[in-house]
């Protein structure tokens, strides 16, 4: 006849052989009944487990739907126009998106100057003259008038009462070997900013050091004009410094700009390798922990996944040829991702840009950056899209579990506070056992 643990521990107790451990004994039903327990923590780690990956899967999206804007943008880098100058030491150029493919011709007669004007020569910034007033006529800006007293009869002094007039000029003390001089100079440069000094009744005299100017110069042989040496809006989208003159014809050239398109394009192809590596993960067998990723089996996953591979091999009609990626040079490999043959790109660019740039921005039907942002708007949408839905339901049960958890615990807790009421009474009881069998047995010893 077989005996229980506890019968076994409650008789040896009592034989005095041993003692009971009632905490331990709770111990060990507890842990037996705490297997649900665990379970549901093991499911609570997996859905976790499911959550993060697919927090960064969401992560990695986000970030191709920018490199696809990027592309997408009918004003950015595809749209990205450069300028340059057969002599930057005559002129430069920048464009903007706005600007226009196309050659075209200067040459500069005449640079715009900035009108200024300087006293005569005190001994020092410091030496007062004669106190009295003066104007100070900007272009065709009303007269600012300048008085001089005695609190600001010194050059420095009258320096910093003309800079807090808003006068239009900078005044300014020059120094050297012969002395100080007030020195003038217009906050405008050109004809607008000419400088006149008129009903002077101080002890200074003014002399024009250099009348404000105009630029003068020929764009396409159109005679133009410009108050200053940045010239912007002689073409739309294109600003023009002018830094020298000539009669030599300087050519100026508007082009797409390749190097920030294929920046663009090579952005993407990153982004998207990184999402279609993370997602493949998820599916790929690993023979040492024989099992998948975390989200191997999640049916949202998978239809994102076909969904980036379609986009990635959709094809346009027409277009000069140029119909999908791998007519550009960028070619899918067997997992999915992206190469880039930089050369064919290059030639791409060169032989059609506008096709190359159709390729990806073409509305309808939609071109390969269009689609892309459509798939991806709908797949990352907050609240509403299949990865938010995916989320909020992983979320939702990881809830629910913890809250099975915390209730199972709770339980589980009034288990063993009752359990443990119960067996240190039966411990007291067999550490007094021994006693009260001595003594009974001395009881019966005495009887006759």
């Amino acid at each position: 006849m077989s005996t229980s643990p506890l019968g076994s521990q409650i008789t040896s107790a009592a034989a005095g052989t041993s003692s009971f451990n009632a905490q331990q004994y709770v111990a060990s039903i507890i842990s037996a009944e705490s297997a649900p327990e665990q379970l549901m923590q093991q499911q609570v780690s997996t859905l976790s487990s499911q959550a993060s990956a697919l927090s960064t899967i969401n992560t990695q999206l986000q970030a191709l739907q920018t490199a696809v804007f990027s592309l997408n943008d009918f004003q950015g880098a595809l749209a990205a126009k450069v300028a340059n100058s057969s002599d930057s030491t005559v002129a430069t150029a920048t464009a903007t998106s706005l600007a226009t493919a196309g050659s075209h011709t200067l040459t500069v007669a005449n640079l715009a100057t900035t009108s200024s004007q300087y006293t005569n020569t005190l001994t020092d910034g410091n030496t007062a003259f004669t106190t009295g007033s003066f104007d100070i006529t900007v272009g065709s800006n009303s007269p600012v008038a300048v008085t001089v007293t005695s609190s600001n009869d010194t050059l420095n002094q009258l320096a910093s009462t003309i800079n807090t007039l808003g006068a239009g000029v900078t005044a300014s003390v020059i120094t050297d070997a012969n002395g100080s001089r007030l020195g003038l100079v217009s906050n405008t440069s050109g004809v607008p900013g000419n400088i006149a000094i008129t009903n002077n009744t101080t002890g200074l005299t003014f002399t024009q050091a250099v009348a404000g100017a105009n630029a003068n110069f020929t764009f396409d042989g159109i005679s133009l004009s410009s108050t200053s040496n940045a010239a912007s809006g002689v073409l739309p989208g294109v600003s023009l410094q002018l830094n020298n003159t000539t009669t030599a014809p300087v050519t100026i050239t508007v082009a797409p700009d390749t190097q920030q398109a294929t920046t663009a394009i090579n952005s993407f192809i990153t982004a998207y390798n990184t999402v279609i590596g993370s997602v493949n993960q998820q599916f790929t067998y690993d023979p040492t922990t024989q099992s998948t990723g975390p989200l191997g089996s999640d049916t949202t996953l998978m239809q994102i996944q076909q969904n980036l591979l379609g986009d990635a091999a959709f094809t346009v009609a027409g277009n000069s040829g140029y119909t999908n990626l791998a007519s550009i040079g960028i070619t899918m490999n067997e997992d999915g991702t992206l190469t880039l043959d930089s050369s064919n790109l290059g030639a791409a660019m060169t032989s059609n840009y506008s096709a190359v740039q159709n390729l990806f921005q073409q509305i309808t039907p939609p071109g390969v950056a269009q689609q892309f942002n459509n798939d991806l708007l709908n797949i990352t949408a907050p609240g509403a899209g299949p990865v938010a839905t995916d989320q909020t339901g992983i979320q939702s049960e990881i809830s629910d579990l913890n809250q099975q958890i915390s209730d199972f615990q709770a339980n589980l807790n009034a288990q063993q506070q009752q359990l443990m009421q119960t067996y240190s009474q039966v411990a007291v009881t067999l550490q007094q056992m021994p006693t009260t069998l001595s003594q009974l047995q001395s009881q019966l010893a005495s009887l006759p």
